[in-house]
């Protein structure tokens, strides 16, 4: 017995998928009602062929939240001609009773509902290009943050056998004379191997950090990102290493429409309710980047050191407030240099922005 499939030219089919690393939810709905709701492998070309096969001619579209699959699905679906966004997890319209009764099958159904009700807005997709140059800072980042580990952990092993480090390398560790002496330590039995492993961890991280240094420095001179490189330098402390940060991670300065959108792309804007009589502002929102905003924090301590108008500023806050809160409203202000430098193609000079 065959059974001729309708055609679906000018309907609109919405796709929500709860994505796991198994394994997908998949809820499918028309404007009219819920068609389908299954489990399938994590893989966008049999979710493609399915559509397809089930709804031919239809106008698809999909969704699923950020997370640890990143991008790779939205552009294989789009590929496949099927609509694809990522949201934000957080932005996801949810009922009391969804939040008690929480399931993929449920996960699922809000995305595909919401998609079709209009809830959602994507998140930024970079380009592959871009994400491939992220990519190499931030592992920069991750072998910077490991190497810091191991040397706490020999410290700490140095510590554990009554190890003293000699005052000559008192402020001067992990220079070459310090690992000498470090290789040269006997805490005897199996602690000799410990030591030795640790060390070995360090040298490795040691290497990689250089190579990754190498890399960036490379980066930061081709075509597509030298000029504005030099233009973010010209900003005080910020460097070569802090420059491919932002570039890479922010893309097109022009995506932002202006310095509330960016700064709320770096977590600076801060949670406020408005409510009747009843006004509060609270604590920085944690929607942000937190990769960026560590960065801008940091650069922020720096730059307050060679810029006398953040350095008024900064000076003019912690009169109000502790330090941690004051030095984000210098990252705010020096966000506004580097926007400005970017979006006009010209310097910083110190105390004339």
């Amino acid at each position: 017995m065959e059974t001729n499939l309708r055609n679906f030219d000018g309907e609109s089919i919405y796709v929500g998928i709860d994505s796991h690393l198994k394994s997908w939810k998949v809820t499918v709905m028309s404007d009219e009602m819920e068609l389908r709701n299954f489990t399938q492998e994590p893989d966008s070309k049999k979710l493609s062929l399915f559509l397809h096969r089930n709804y031919p001619g239809a106008n698809f579209k999909c969704v699923y939240e950020a997370g640890f699959a990143g991008f790779n699905a939205q552009r294989e679906l789009t590929s496949e001609g099927i609509n694809c966004m990522v949201i934000h997890p957080a932005d996801v319209p949810t009922t009391d009773k969804e939040k008690r009764q929480k399931s993929d099958r449920i996960d699922s159904r809000k995305l595909a509902r919401g998609l079709k009700n209009g809830d959602f807005k994507s998140v930024f997709v970079p380009e592959i290009l871009q994400q491939q140059d992220r990519s190499l800072l931030r592992t920069y980042d991750k072998i910077i943050r490991d190497t810091t580990r191991v040397k706490n952990r020999i410290k700490f092993f140095l510590m554990f056998f009554g190890l003293c480090i000699p005052d000559e390398f008192r402020g001067k560790n992990w220079t070459k004379e310090f690992i000498n002496w470090l290789e040269k330590l006997n805490p005897g039995g199996y602690g000799n191997l410990s030591l030795q492993i640790l060390l070995d961890e360090y040298r490795m991280l040691s290497s990689q950090t250089i190579l990754l240094r190498k890399q960036i420095k490379e980066l930061s001179e081709q075509a597509r990102y030298k000029a504005n490189a030099e233009l973010l330098k010209s900003i005080p402390g910020i460097g070569t290493l802090t420059s491919m940060i932002l570039l890479t991670e922010i893309g097109d300065i022009n995506r932002f429409a202006g310095l509330n959108e960016l700064s709320a792309y770096f977590g600076l804007i801060p949670n406020c309710h408005d409510s009747g009589e009843t006004k509060r502002v609270g604590r920085n929102t944690k929607r942000g980047n937190v990769y960026l905003k560590y960065i801008l924090v940091e650069v922020s301590w720096m730059s307050i050191r060679y810029d006398s108008s953040l350095l008024l500023t900064y000076k003019s806050a912690v009169r109000k407030m502790d330090s941690n809160k004051a030095i984000i409203k210098v990252a705010r202000k020096l966000l506004n240099r580097v926007r400005f430098v970017l979006k006009n193609k010209k310097p910083y000079q110190v105390n004339m922005a």
